[in-house]
């Protein structure tokens, strides 16, 4: 039986793909495998099988180690050829981006990237991406066959494990140490963030002046408990840092509220907000395209409301 085979460097997504890859499995008549790499990665069996998994290929491979992509890619063609893979789920992160064509280059499989929804229809995948910078989608079906699809985070839910374990199998790899080498690591300016995880998010746009006043924003997202997160146009002028962006640049995101200030809402930015609970926002402009996304909004200068807000959060 050939296998859909399902990967991420991160936990939580690769649980959201074998949840999903059960699903097509299923459907397809297809089983369903997983892989992992690292130190004592056997532990996470009973997840993954909780979550679908029939196998869990593990490797702790030394030239894992950091887990460079051109070294994982050649790991998971081996796996792949093991399991008798003819589909891979890549979860979409930065390195999973990277990661699926190079592992489609190696399979000679057909690979589509940033993948917002999988359907199954008339027995094959179809494959939906925004393109034309988000102001479309396209809808793709690979006819190769082999097929690799790497999948935005937080595209599907997940109804809840069930009692379960996958078989754990020892991956036979035969591996080089990456060509790359490390010079050298340093942390990242300022604080670091998990929108994907966020349960609430303040988004900040265009409409702050100029760096000082998203100070405005920060005091609001405390008194709220939520995360800031900005458009790409802020990150690019270096107000805030590239992992508070959300959008096709960035995260996508599930929060359970969102709150748009000074966001025009243009949909590079909105395709990141899109899956949010409930969606607020504050702008000037009354024929902003936010507006046509959001449960509430309010019109205004950003300036005013958001002292107004602050204070009146500060007495409840």
């Amino acid at each position: 039986m050939a296998d859909i085979l399902v990967y991420s460097e991160k936990q939580a997504a690769a649980l959201e793909l074998v949840f999903k890859g059960k699903e097509l499995g299923t459907a397809l008549g297809m089983g369903l495998s997983a892989a992992a790499f690292g130190p004592a990665v056997a532990d996470s069996a009973g997840a993954f099988g909780a979550h679908g998994a029939d196998r869990l290929f593990v490797s702790e491979d030394p030239a894992l180690e950091g887990l460079s992509v051109d070294v994982v890619a050649e790991a998971l063609a081996q796996v792949a050829r093991e399991a008798g893979a003819t589909m891979v789920l890549i979860a979409s992160t930065r390195r999973g981006k990277e990661l699926a064509p190079r592992l489609a280059q190696k399979l000679g499989a057909g690979c589509v990237t940033d993948v917002s929804s999988l359907v199954l229809t008339d027995g094959s995948l179809v494959a939906s991406r925004y393109a034309f910078g988000g102001n479309t989608v396209a809808r793709e079906n690979l006819t190769t066959e082999l097929k690799v699809f790497a999948v935005m985070p937080k595209t599907f839910e997940i109804d809840g494990p069930v009692a379960g374990a996958g078989a754990v199998v020892q991956a036979a790899l035969t591996l080089q140490p990456s060509a790359a080498k490390m010079v050298s690591r340093r942390p990242k300016e300022g604080d670091a963030v998990n929108l994907d995880a966020a349960e609430r998010i303040l988004g900040v746009g265009r409409g702050f002046a100029k760096r000082d006043d998203v100070g405005l924003g920060e005091e609001l997202a405390a008194v709220l408990g939520a995360e800031l997160a900005c458009t790409k146009g802020l990150s690019d002028f270096g107000w805030l840092p590239e992992d508070r962006v959300i959008g096709l640049s960035g995260a996508k995101t599930k929060p359970d509220f969102y709150l748009a200030v000074g966001v025009s809402g243009q949909i590079q930015h909105t395709v990141g907000i899109s899956s949010a609970k409930l969606i607020a926002a504050i702008n000037t402009d009354k024929d902003a395209p936010i507006f046509q996304l959001a449960d509430y909004g309010i019109v205004g200068d950003l300036y005013e409301v958001l002292p107004a807000l602050v204070e009146k959060l500060k007495a409840l």
